[in-house]
C-alpha cells in the first residue's frame, strides 16, 4: 500500500493530503517536530521528531519506501526520496522526478546565492498560496495515487 508523507512543519496542504489519500485508501505520515494538532482521521497517523536542523527530513528519507509519495517543498528532501524511488509533489503540484531533480536543485542553490548576494538585503514577498495552487496539489497528488 502507497504512503503518503508529508514533510508537516510548514505544508499548507496537510487537510488536502489526507482528503486524496482517503478516496484512494492511501495512509498518510505526518512527520513534524511540534506543533501540529493531531488528525483524527484513522487512516492517519503523526511521527513528532526532536527539534533540529532537519530531523523531519531524515525520518521521512530513512522510512519512506519505493513507490511512496512525500509531500514537501524542501528541494533537497525531494532529491533525497527521489534517489529512493519515491515521488514527490511540492504543495503547488509541482512533481518532482529524476527527470526535474536536478535542474530544480541547481534553481534553488541560485536563488540562494542571489539572496546572499543582495548588498540591500531588499524585502521580497512570494506570491501568495491560494485556491488554484490547492486545486492543482489535489489533481497532482490524485493522478500521482492512480499511477501507484
Amino acid at each position: 500500500m502507497t504512503t503518503v508523507w508529508v514533510d508537516a512543519d510548514a505544508c499548507p496542504v496537510r487537510a488536502e493530503a489526507e482528503e486524496v489519500a482517503a478516496r484512494h485508501g492511501a495512509a498518510v505520515v505526518h512527520v513534524s517536530n511540534g506543533g501540529i494538532r493531531p488528525s483524527a482521521a484513522p487512516h492517519v497517523r503523526m511521527i513528532y521528531v526532536p527539534e533540529g536542523p532537519d530531523a523531519a527530513d531524515r525520518r521521512i528519507v530513512a522510512e519512506v519506501r519505493q513507490g511512496d509519495v512525500v509531500v514537501t517543498a524542501d528541494v533537497p528532501l525531494a532529491a533525497r526520496v527521489v534517489a529512493g524511488g519515491a515521488c514527490v509533489v511540492k504543495p503547488d503540484g509541482t512533481r518532482l522526478t529524476a527527470a526535474n531533480i536536478g535542474p530544480a536543485l541547481a534553481a534553488r542553490d541560485l536563488a540562494a546565492d542571489l539572496r546572499a548576494a543582495d548588498p540591500f538585503r531588499m524585502a521580497r514577498g512570494g506570491r501568495g498560496f491560494g485556491a488554484a495552487d490547492r486545486s492543482r496539489f489535489r489533481d497532482a497528488l490524485d493522478r500521482v495515487l492512480r499511477g501507484a
